[in-house]
């Protein structure tokens, strides 16, 4: 598996750790963020991640901001993206089966109740359900029209 990760200066310690991770799980990853605390903004980092993501050749994207919502919000901006925002393990699983979601995003600045490493593995772990969920997943696909 191959990965794209970007972030913010609102979550370099968070996304060192996500780096990490993944690549302990045998994962490439190709990591576009910056690695010190100089102030970029999120709507930049995840356009780089999201254009790179499109180009090829990558199965998921991770983003990371100080909340993960700008981020998020910014990368569902872009045409082919579902980029997921989970608040636990489950809905990362959700994420995944339900949603079919090619991007998650996580905050540097805060407390989950879990791991985000567990919610990661989730993620990572869950397998995308299809039958109804792919029609939904179309209708979703369907507003960037």
């Amino acid at each position: 598996m191959k990965a794209v990760v970007a972030n913010d200066h609102g979550a370099v310690a968070l996304t060192k750790e996500i780096v990490g991770h993944l690549q302990d799980r045998g994962i490439e990853v190709d990591y576009l963020g910056i690695a010190n605390e100089e102030p970029v903004d999120y709507p930049d980092m995840a356009r780089l991640a999201c254009e790179k993501y499109l180009a090829g050749g990558y199965d998921f994207g991770v983003v990371c901001c100080g909340t993960g919502i700008g981020i998020s919000i910014s990368a569902n901006k872009i045409h082919g993206i579902r980029c997921a925002l989970p608040q636990n393990v489950f809905a990362a699983t959700m994420a995944k089966e339900h949603n079919n979601a090619n991007f998650i995003a996580f905050g540097g600045r805060i407390e989950y109740p879990q791991p985000v490493s567990e919610m990661l593995d989730a993620y990572l772990d869950a397998q995308f359900c299809g039958g109804r969920h792919q029609r939904r997943v179309d209708k979703i696909m369907e507003l960037e029209s």
